[in-house]
């Protein structure tokens, strides 16, 4: 019945849009009324709401493409298909950036084929089951090995999940609350890493300011990543789960069912890594230790390193995708040598792995290619104008609670666009023309606290929305249907988005890390408690 619903709802808004917008001949001018205004973020929006409702992505996806270019060429049938083809994959697809996560995707997956074929995932698994003796301990660990992995997002996410799938299975935890730490432990760490891609990124949009030390000023004000970690710790260490997150985790315990529900897109991978024999725990940890040294080698070449640019600076010119894909590339080729020197396949079995990672990352790169799709036409509507029309107006007469009101509209793009970075590019402009520089290098505190407000808003956005590449990469990195991942992190990311809009309005009040901070820390605990004294009358923990 919900898709049944989905496919009405979407029918009924297609035939309203078509009979509307009246067409336009091929080959002219047929932008739409609709650019720039509110109806560009309906169709990322409607997109969501039919994933969320429906349970299936690609079809959801597609529909929020259609519709975008439907708007945008005023339903000319023609042009909708040009547009489509033209502005939204091909374009997707041409993208240097893309096409190097994209690759950078299809090496992980060799290379996680290569380990498992390898037996090093049985090997660590094994060896995790000695040495990590509890649930917690293994939850711990993940979060561990992603605050480690700051670097990139991307690469936190994939990289974690191979290493800690393993360990999470043998101690019953659920794919859906391993997805959730590798996703609540990629974006929001990279965000308050000053050495990240992500410093580099939002370092780059910032102009008449020093945009690293802004960046790292904003960091004890980044209440949505930092409140983030705090509850990853206080349910871990509590011992408790709510929402369908709940379910998931009871169900894995109480039946070691770490699926739940019917979907379960990796199963076989699963199977295929514990078949592995005779493998050792460097067989794992040599990969792994490879591709991160030399992803981050990488990535300082291509922001100038070995031309003379510090180290800081290198990183934030660095190219990530084209960094992390070649850094990639030359870990798998040691990755190769290595197997093929412990004997541990032939040469062919080898090669055999890379039709086999290719296959395992198909379902990501679809969903990818779609959800940039679905944001070039975002752009084409634009959605970027609308929202800096409400910036200028709302900024005025709001002083005090500019910094809330910044993050709640960067929460509000990022989760409807799925882009963060993009998020950034369109509002950290804007924040910056609020407070024009003097010329003396002093930063506003103001200032410092919207840049963080608008970049933790586009974390939060990212982290929530089931379009956004990061969600996408940490289900796959779990192993996990998307949108199962999606439905259970969805109440926590919401609860922390309440603790953190409390944060900014009083650090808007206060302008004080040194209080904002703490208050805010405070009121997450305390909310969590409640939270966990009204979950825990049933009497089944989940820890």
């Amino acid at each position: 019945m919900r898709k049944i619903l989905g496919i009405a709802v979407f029918a009924a808004a297609l035939l309203m849009v078509l009979g509307a917008c009246a067409p336009a001949e091929a080959g002219k001018n047929y932008h739409s009324v609709m650019v720039g205004t509110f109806w560009a973020l309906v169709p990322p929006i409607v997109a969501i709401a039919l994933a969320l409702i429906t349970k299936e992505v690609h079809s959801s996806l597609f529909a929020g493409i259609l519709l975008a270019a439907l708007f945008y060429t005023k339903g000319n049938f023609h042009a909708t298909l040009d547009t489509i083809m033209n502005d939204g994959f091909i374009a997707a697809l041409s993208d240097s950036g893309h096409v190097g996560i994209i690759l950078f995707l299809v090496i992980l997956g060799v290379i996680v084929a290569l380990v498992n074929k390898s037996g090093g995932s049985k090997a660590y698994g094994d060896w995790a089951k000695k040495h990590i003796k509890t649930r917690v301990g293994a939850i711990l660990a993940t979060f561990a090995l992603g605050c480690l992995i700051f670097i990139d997002d991307y690469f936190n996410c994939l990289t974690v999940g191979s290493v800690m799938r393993p360990v999470t299975d043998s101690h019953r935890v659920s794919r859906a609350k391993l997805s959730y730490i590798i996703d609540a432990t990629a974006a929001p760490v990279c965000m308050i890493a000053p050495i990240s891609s992500w410093a580099a990124a939002v370092s780059g949009y910032v102009k008449g300011y020093n945009g690293i030390t802004l960046f790292i000023r904003s960091i004890p004000y980044n209440f949505y990543s930092l409140m983030t970690i705090v509850m990853i710790l206080v349910l871990t260490i509590g011992k408790f789960d709510y929402g369908p997150m709940r379910t998931h985790e009871l169900n894995a315990i109480e039946k070691n069912d770490l699926y739940t529900t019917e979907a379960r897109p990796f199963k076989d991978a699963d199977e295929e890594a514990l078949s592995g024999e005779g493998g050792k725990v460097m067989d794992l940890l040599f990969p792994i230790i490879v591709l991160i040294i030399s992803c981050v080698i990488c990535m300082i070449y291509t922001g100038g390193f070995f031309d003379g640019a510090s180290f800081i600076d290198a990183f934030a010119n660095s190219s990530a995708s084209y960094g992390l894909s070649l850094g990639g590339g030359i870990a798998l080729i040691i990755t190769i040598v290595y197997v093929l020197l412990r004997k541990r396949m032939a040469f062919s079995e080898a090669m055999a792995c890379i039709p086999e990672g290719f296959s395992a990352m198909v379902p990501p790169i679809l969903i990818l290619t779609f959800a940039w799709t679905l944001s070039n036409l975002t752009g084409l509507m634009g959605a970027s104008t609308f929202v800096a029309g409400i910036m200028k107006h709302t900024a005025g007469g709001f002083q005090m609670f500019l910094p809330a009101i910044i993050f709640a509209v960067a929460c509000f793009l990022a989760f409807s666009t799925g882009t963060s970075w993009g998020t950034f590019g369109i509002l950290i402009p804007i924040v910056v023309a609020l407070f024009p520089s003097a010329g003396s290098g002093q930063l506003p505190e103001m200032l410092v606290i919207s840049i963080s407000a608008c970049c933790a808003g586009g974390v939060c956005g990212d982290h929530c929305s089931p379009i956004s590449d990061t969600t996408i990469m940490a289900s796959t990195g779990g192993q996990c249907d998307h949108i199962n991942h999606v439905n259970t992190q969805l109440p926590y990311a919401l609860t922390c988005v309440a603790f953190s809009f409390v944060g900014y309005i009083i650090a808007g009040v206060t302008k004080s890390a040194w209080i904002s901070l703490p208050a805010t820390a405070a009121i997450t605990i305390i909310g969590l408690m409640i939270i966990r004294s009204v979950v825990s009358r049933d009497g089944h923990k989940v820890s």
